[in-house]
């Protein structure tokens, strides 16, 4: 039964659901479809085994076919402690759960760590495709610092039988070209090897939080991290749904000197205050789309359904190519996480809901 979408929007519903891009245009956008591999993928440098994969990702799940991707990442065991991650639901701590939960929500894939997806592997990656997570920033050191460090090697995921492997740069941080350049390396032995890429486009840099606002998720300076992103061949790009705009002017008048390069297009004419408008300037430093654009689903929290919802339609929308949603999805009785799992796709399944 697909779920009521105008319904859990509430006051947003119009502003969502009528809004018309005035920015960057659709036409302009490689959008997802059933036929993004032949289309889109084909045309580049992946080997013919990488096209497979991503065949694969596009035809598992409920939606199967349709060019977008609901995923299940579960990397919050290192990433935020076990503990803080499973202690509100703690099935989670056995790794084929959380693959029980990918099966049971109609995702397309799961993306984990090594250990979890190797556990399981014989059981499991025959019948729904792995991403292993290759790097991690562990917390467990005192004082806690920040850092991707890597925890596995592609061909140990290529071993499992994973079809995609997925990373994390920091991008802004003082670690982030040590970090670019391990992931370029991995991903193209990933791509050697038949798999395809995932990057978790991440910034972090405390000169990014500016008298209490936060321009980690801002629109240009998620849209380079973007860029960046698909410059070392990242085939889907992972980013937090943007929330500001005007990062390098907000860094640049805080630190009393120029930070970075924009140009004030940006903000006059490629993009605006609405929240459909940020994310498809996201979209365009994806290369306008050739790599596919997901969002975050975001920590869990009070009202978890109608703001993953929320999140999938700004996706959508924008031109994005779908969502990947962990804490939400796993920190509640595996019956709701399905639901919620379903409740994305139902948006990504709905005609009514096109690109804006």
């Amino acid at each position: 039964m697909m779920i009521n979408i105008a319904d859990l929007l509430g006051t947003d519903a119009e502003y969502l659901l009528e809004h018309k891009c005035e920015t960057i245009p659709a036409s302009m956008l490689h959008l997802p479809g059933p036929d993004f591999v032949d289309r889109v993928v084909a045309g580049t440098d992946r080997p013919i085994p990488v096209l497979r994969a991503m065949e694969q990702i596009f035809n598992y799940g409920r939606l199967a076919g349709t060019g977008f991707v609901s995923i299940l990442p579960v990397d919050q065991g290192i990433e935020h402690s076990a503990g803080a991650s499973f202690a509100p639901n703690p099935i989670y701590f056995d790794p084929e759960n959380i693959v029980k939960l990918a099966v049971e929500g109609g995702c397309n894939a799961v993306a984990s760590t090594l250990g979890v997806l190797g556990a399981v592997s014989r059981k499991y990656a025959h019948k729904i495709p792995f991403i292993v997570k290759l790097n991690h920033n562990e917390i467990l050191s005192f004082p806690n610092t920040y850092d991707q460090v890597m925890f596995a090697k592609v061909k140990q995921a290529w071993n499992l039988g994973a079809l995609g492997v997925g990373a994390t740069i920091y991008f802004g941080s003082e670690k982030s070209r040590r970090q670019i350049q391990e992931v370029s390396e991995a991903f193209s032995m990933a791509h050697q090897l038949g798999l395809f890429t995932v990057l978790w486009c991440y910034l972090r840099n405390s000169a990014f939080k500016i008298d209490g606002k936060d321009y980690h998720s801002s629109a240009d300076l998620t849209s380079q991290a973007n860029h960046l992103g698909v410059t070392i061949e990242a085939d889907i790009i992972k980013q937090k749904l943007p929330e500001t705009n005007s990062g390098y002017m907000a860094v640049s008048q805080a630190a009393g000197k120029e930070f970075g390069k924009t140009n004030k297009r940006v903000y006059g004419e490629l993009t605006s205050d609405h929240p459909i408008d940020l994310a498809r300037y996201q979209v365009a430093g994806c290369y306008m789309g050739r790599a596919g654009l997901i969002n975050s689903g975001g920590a869990s929290g009070q009202n978890d359904l109608s703001e993953v919802v929320r999140t999938a339609v700004i996706n959508k929308r924008a031109g994005g190519m779908g969502l990947i949603s962990g804490r939400k999805a796993f920190q509640r009785p595996m019956g709701h996480g399905v639901e919620l799992l379903n409740a994305i796709q139902d948006v990504y399944l709905d005609p009514q809901i096109t690109v804006s």
